[in-house]
């Protein structure tokens, strides 16, 4: 069998594993862990408080520093009320593309480096390959964060990292940091007749909504005047609003799942400082006035640093020379890439697909991404031979 076709069969069976955030994504971790084993990779499993969801660190060619990452994360999206012309946990083929939930973002890079691990395992490598195989990266790069932890407790220094996001297989050398966070309101509940007697949690979540959305205002002309983002501002955006049990009652409680993309730390400082100095003088003394008991907090979902570019990368140097990429570039959307580079690795994203089709029902990558993803980690095997 070819090795694209040999990565066609991989994809499917990692497709058809449902490892929906909010799901384990364990029996995923073991097809991978027992193909890996089989050819003599040296593995070591992290797992979450819950025990459900691991990330997987497969080495090859010794344990010695310096070594190549491939990374990428295990978990996807969810379905739920999208319209997919086929099922989404069953991969499809039609027209030269792969269908299926994950099928671009990110288990084709998945697919692609479990395929050409043999040959790996085969060669004499001069540096060590590690396959890093993460969960939660969907909901705040979490289990990444774990593997740092774990890698640099197991003493090892690998030199540079390629995270196969979705790119068409173009370098990306720098991206914006992703910060998300949860904002708890707690208010007091009462009769709808009587506003003035109860505290409402929605009506207070608003007036922060409406700051958010004013910083949001105020950091574009925070931009850098050399920013290659798209946009080149920090970006505030909110997601999610959940609140209040009926039309006729004070709202006790409501949620406002929230996140920035920064283009500089300096500005989610700033964020911070304009939110935390609302909260306290201003939403918070008018709530506790009614009811000494009302709060607001804000929960860290995670806060996963941008990738910075660098003036010397030798991650960027090998990806470019084995892709023929003449003009990397940076993305507003966020990866686990950052998390490497600040653990001292050189970094870059390069992968099969495109991120047009991440998140999206019928989601697919195309043979041919996956073929020119092929040739480029076939090159650095080559590249890595003794």
């Amino acid at each position: 069998m070819s090795l694209l076709g040999r990565t066609r069969d991989i994809l499917g069976e990692l497709i058809a594993f449902p490892t929906v955030s909010d799901q384990s994504n364990l029996e995923l971790i073991a097809h991978a862990a027992d193909m890996l084993s089989a050819i003599g990779a040296s593995l070591s499993i992290s797992r979450d408080e819950t025990g459900t969801k691991a990330n997987l660190f497969a080495t090859l060619g010794g344990d010695g520093d310096g070594g190549v990452v491939l990374s990428g994360h295990t978990d996807v999206v969810p379905v739920a009320g999208q319209d997919w012309a086929s099922d989404p946990f069953v991969m499809t083929e039609r027209e030269g593309r792969l269908y299926g939930r994950g099928a671009c973002d990110m288990k084709g890079f998945l697919a692609c480096c479990l395929a050409i691990a043999p040959r790996f395992a085969e060669a004499r490598l001069a540096r060590p390959l590690h396959l890093a195989f993460t969960y939660d990266e969907e909901v705040g790069c979490l289990g990444a964060r774990v593997l740092m932890d774990e890698i640099a407790r197991a003493g090892v220094r690998p030199a540079l990292a390629i995270v196969g996001e979705p790119t068409l297989m173009r370098v990306i050398e720098g991206h914006k940091g992703c910060y998300e966070y949860t904002t708890e309101f707690t208010g007091l509940e009462g009769h709808g007749s009587q506003p003035g007697r109860g505290v409402n949690a929605v009506e207070h979540a608003a007036r922060y909504i409406t700051r958010l959305l004013d910083i949001g205002e105020q950091l574009k002309a925070r931009a850098p005047a050399a920013s290659r983002f798209d946009p080149p501002w920090t970006t505030l955006q909110i997601g999610r609003v959940t609140g209040g049990s009926a039309r006729n009652i004070i709202a006790g409680h409501c949620a406002v799942e929230w996140e920035m993309r920064p283009v500089r730390p300096d500005d989610a400082a700033f964020v911070k400082r304009d939110l935390g100095a609302y909260v306290d003088n201003v939403l918070l003394p008018a709530m506790r006035a009614v009811h000494p008991q009302a709060a607001i907090v804000t929960r860290t979902i995670g806060e996963v640093e941008g990738l910075e570019v660098m003036a010397q990368s030798e991650a960027r140097a090998i990806v470019c020379a084995l892709t023929g990429e003449t003009d990397p570039q940076v993305v507003a959307f966020g990866t686990e890439a950052g998390l490497f580079q600040a653990a001292g690795m050189s970094a870059v994203v390069c992968g099969p697909g495109s991120i047009a089709q991440a998140h999206k029902p019928d989601e697919f990558v195309g043979l041919d991404q996956l073929d020119a993803c092929l040739e480029m980690l076939e090159g650095l095997r080559l590249k890595m031979i003794r």
